[in-house]
């Protein structure tokens, strides 16, 4: 029987989308959450997200929905160009089925970061170096990178929030490589302002056999720039400046103009975003009393769109779940109910990246040939109702009660 349960002292680590909205919803239903986070403090900088229908239904129950906003222009049009600056007509965001709100990271970051009780404990430059459990609770080490103070102490429920990069998974699952690279690399800003020759609600696609150029427009703010292309040695794309990596995969062919600024912006963003990009899969995601979340416990990737929306929907499935049973059936059941969700979002990565960035040339006539397809009277309709089946998972409200 469902009941509301008293609840316990949960640490949560990463101050991320899913550990903020994981502590939210804890403290929601009782828990005293505990948050501690790698950096010295709150990081302001973020990309492009869309909020499809899982994270929308899962804000609005935690209250910062509104918070959030909506960045979306009315009026948003995307447009295909190549390197001598031609345009077509593209496919944009706003169509996709469920309308997804389009935000930055900030925002939602600050939405749930704003629903969190001023007395709630945070603690920055803090990583937890030994995860040790018993049957009654899990005691761990954490070290102040700032002051260089270490302190043991005990929690009832430990969530690991921090990445696809994990500190938690590797101290409570064990060195066993969870990471599966799909051998691209990503490199994400905000622009300074427009691009030029484009309006305020324009952005462009510039897509490429193994590479492409993207800029997300917003109605209030500079647009989002995402580089995305494909690598055979991912350690030697972080052995150079990002830019000269960049640019590399754009070569050798002359740039032109427009490729060229937004290089050049790129390289002078004063915060970006390079990475490679990979998957996490496990065959579990909680293990006693520590749970993963969010890009720890499974990355669905810049190219699923969906990061934002599991890890908040996670996160808030996670407190119902401890609302109504004990601890370890809690677990249960919320990976229950995660996991085939989860699944299926990553089981169809392979579409939504050949959508971003096309492998090879066939990938790129394929593409090309989707996108006349879909502006086509008639067989344009007919393939919204196929990418609306898709989008219908990418709405379901996982955390239903």
């Amino acid at each position: 029987m469902a009941g509301t349960r008293k609840g316990g002292r949960a640490l949560v680590v990463g101050l991320g989308i899913a550990g903020i909205a994981t502590a939210v919803r804890l403290r929601q239903v009782g828990w005293e959450p505990v948050l501690v986070e790698r950096a010295a403090g709150r990081r302001s900088n973020g990309y492009f997200i869309m909020l499809f229908g899982t994270g929308v239904v899962s804000a609005g129950r935690l209250g910062v929905l509104d918070a959030i906003g909506n960045r979306g222009p009315a009026d948003l049009a995307m447009y295909e160009v190549d390197r001598a600056g031609r345009r077509r007509p593209g496919m944009s965001p706003a169509a996709l089925p469920g309308g997804p709100r389009q935000v930055l990271r900030g925002d939602v970051e600050q939405g749930l970061f704003s629903a969190l009780p001023d007395d709630a404990e945070i603690r920055y430059s803090t990583v937890p170096t030994r995860i040790v459990q018993d049957d009654s609770g899990v005691a761990v080490t954490l070290h102040d990178t700032a002051a260089g103070t270490t302190v043991t102490e005990r929690f009832d429920l430990v969530v690991g929030a921090d990445g696809m990069r994990s500190t938690v998974r590797r101290l409570a699952f064990g060195p066993e490589e969870y990471l599966h690279p799909l051998d691209y690399m990503i490199g994400a800003t905000v622009l300074d302002g427009p691009v030029e020759g484009f309006r305020q609600n324009e952005g462009l696609v510039l897509a490429e056999p193994g590479r492409s150029v993207w800029t997300f427009p917003f109605s209030d703010h500079a647009p989002g720039l995402l580089f995305s292309y494909r690598t055979g040695d991912i350690d030697a794309e972080f052995s150079r400046p990002p830019i000269e990596s960049v640019r590399a995969a754009f070569g050798p062919e002359p740039a032109g103009p427009l490729l060229e600024d937004l290089l050049v912006r790129f390289e002078r963003a004063p915060e970006f975003l390079f990475d490679s990009v990979h998957q996490v899969k496990m065959p579990r995601w909680h293990r006693g009393r520590v749970v993963l979340m969010g890009d720890a416990a499974w990355c669905l990737t810049l190219y699923s769109g969906m990061g934002a929306s599991s890890g908040i929907a996670g996160g808030e499935l996670l407190g119902s779940m401890l609302q109504r049973h004990d601890l370890p059936g809690a677990l249960r059941a919320w990976e229950a109910r995660m996991r085939p969700f989860i699944q299926y979002q990553q089981d169809n990565i392979l579409s939504m990246r050949r959508l971003f960035t096309p492998d090879d040339r066939k990938e790129q006539i394929l593409r090309t040939g989707m996108l006349r397809l879909m502006r086509a009277p008639g067989i344009g309709r007919a393939m919204g109702k196929i990418m609306a089946k898709d989008m219908q998972a990418r709405n379901v409200d996982v955390a239903a009660a």
